[in-house]
């Protein structure tokens, strides 16, 4: 059984297009984030700490170094990249700084294209059209929105700064640009029901979007939510909870929207809860076996 035998996944959705295997190489930028640094607010979402899944010492070193080291570590799989900004904030800057960067990060014969994770109230139209650029001389680009909920209550309870339609205001700018839009959900967040979670997709389906990615809510250490799930007032999503809510959504989603992830891994140095987080296998292979006897991607619709 795999996982491609249910879900649309992008690296099955790369190799069919490129007719190898396109690996994704994380980068450091060295961005910062305005709900951090006092733009917005201090202290940064409620949930997030990025350490909990980022090299922070990464940062001091050059993209062109980042990309030999990460490319050294997956060769062995792929020969091709997608160069991806993950850490913090990625538009977050001048212009000039973001194209600089950019193109550090393109300038490798083996990187066919680009990933920028970032916030919606954080793309300009300038952002837009720089990445567009990039588009025109070929390349793959990916812009990763993290939304989380498209509910404006849950958005203000976690401290995100913006509210959904920032994100459809910057979403239907991107795409109209052919910049493919990949957003971010987060299940298990504060409130929230599986009848959130399914509007949630239902709105940002019907703004359109290219590409998901699944998260269960982590508490990682220094998190704002630390000291609510320390006294007992937060739970998490178990294993079980989690693999049925992500199979339903995946279920409800059209065939042609392409899942960078269906769930996500915490380092276990700052992992809280939930444990099962550590690895990423016992959660796949429940859903999986949850489609094999449900039905897989679209089957719900």
């Amino acid at each position: 059984m795999q996982l491609t035998d249910f879900v649309n996944t992008l690296g099955a959705d790369l190799k069919k297009r490129y007719g190898e295997k396109v690996h994704k190489l994380t980068l450091h930028g060295d961005f910062s984030c305005p709900n951090r640094d006092g733009t917005l607010g201090k202290g940064g979402c409620t949930f997030c700490n990025v350490a909990a899944f980022a090299d922070e010492n990464q940062a001091t070193q050059s993209i062109k170094n980042q990309l030999m080291l990460r490319a050294e570590e997956v060769s062995h799989k792929a020969k091709k990249y997608l160069a991806y900004f993950q850490a913090y904030t990625s538009t977050y800057s001048e212009i000039a700084q973001l194209s600089s960067l950019y193109e550090q990060a393109t300038a490798n014969n083996n990187i066919v294209g680009i990933c920028i994770g970032t916030r919606p109230d954080c793309v300009s139209d300038e952002v837009l059209n720089l990445l567009s650029n990039y588009l025109l001389r070929g390349y793959e680009v990916w812009l990763e929105l993290g939304l989380q909920s498209a509910n404006d209550k849950t958005l203000k309870r976690i401290n995100r700064g913006h509210g959904f339609a920032q994100y459809q205001s910057v979403c239907l700018k991107a795409r109209a640009r052919g910049i493919k839009v990949c957003t971010h959900l987060i299940l298990g967040l504060p409130h929230e029901t599986q009848s959130d979670y399914q509007e949630t997709l239902k709105q940002v389906i019907e703004t359109g979007v290219d590409g998901l990615k699944l998260h269960p809510l982590h508490v990682v250490r220094g998190a704002i939510m630390e000291k609510s799930w320390q006294a007992g007032r937060l739970t998490t999503l178990s294993l079980e909870e989690y693999s049925q809510a992500a199979v339903d959504l995946i279920r409800r989603t059209p065939s042609d929207v392409v899942f960078h992830r269906i769930s996500a891994t915490a380092k276990i140095e700052q992992l809280l809860s939930p444990l099962w987080c550590e690895k990423r296998w016992p959660v796949q292979n429940r859903m999986g076996k949850l489609m094999q006897q449900f039905g897989g991607q679209g089957s719900a619709l």
